[in-house]
């Protein structure tokens, strides 16, 4: 089995269908990151293969769970979840967001290689960056424990914005600390193809 038809198989596993062009541009992507890995230190995953499952595969499994048009990846780092959702959702726009330089430099190459007339890269910190409009649906990766990443993501919410809080084990102090005026609409465990560690998905919206 080939690199894109083992992408393609295990990201059907997460419910996400990939066109074998689509396999084709995420590991372009993998591939882009492994390079500039080496003199930016992006990751702290090395291989490809590491990246594939710890990035690519783990940011696939909540597409199922993006909600509206436009989405805001907040302390996207290289590009995770952001890029790989918006080449599997090129009907809505991303907006990725990140504090540190090189990691934004790297997202704004990525998106131009591989063609993703819908993304933004923004360098700012997500709790000064003057949204607009309330984003649809805010993701987080692995960004701060529950609280404190609510509290930082607020400024681009509205009443009808989804949070996505990707987690790694089930944070059950910070969901008891959760801040006033935000409830959990929902929550699952995701499994993740070829990762063994936990990890775990919080939805979130204010009340």
């Amino acid at each position: 089995m080939t690199p894109a038809e083992r992408l393609v198989q295990d990201a059907a596993s997460l419910k996400v269908i990939l066109s074998a062009a689509d396999a084709a541009r995420l590991l372009t992507l993998i591939g882009e990151l492994a390079s500039w890995n080496t003199r930016y230190n992006l990751t702290a995953i090395r291989t490809p293969a590491g990246m594939l499952t710890h990035h690519l595969l783990d940011s696939l499994a909540v597409s199922a769970d993006l909600h509206g048009v436009t989405v805001a990846d907040v302390g996207t780092g290289a590009g995770f979840p952001g890029l790989p959702l918006a080449v599997c959702n090129p009907q809505r726009r991303f907006t990725l967001i990140d504090s540190t330089a090189k990691k934004i430099r790297f997202v704004e190459h990525a998106a131009a290689l591989l063609g993703l007339t819908n993304v933004s890269a923004v360098h700012a910190r997500a709790e000064s960056f003057p949204a607009a409009a309330p984003f649809d649906t805010v993701v987080a990766r692995a960004l701060a424990p529950l609280p404190q990443m609510l509290n930082t993501v607020a400024p681009l919410c509205g009443p009808e914005t989804r949070v996505l809080a990707m987690k790694g084990k089930w944070p059950e102090r910070e969901l008891a600390e959760l801040p006033s005026g935000w409830r959990v609409v929902s929550s699952r465990e995701l499994h993740i193809p070829g990762l063994d560690a936990a990890r775990c998905l919080i939805v979130l919206q204010r009340h």
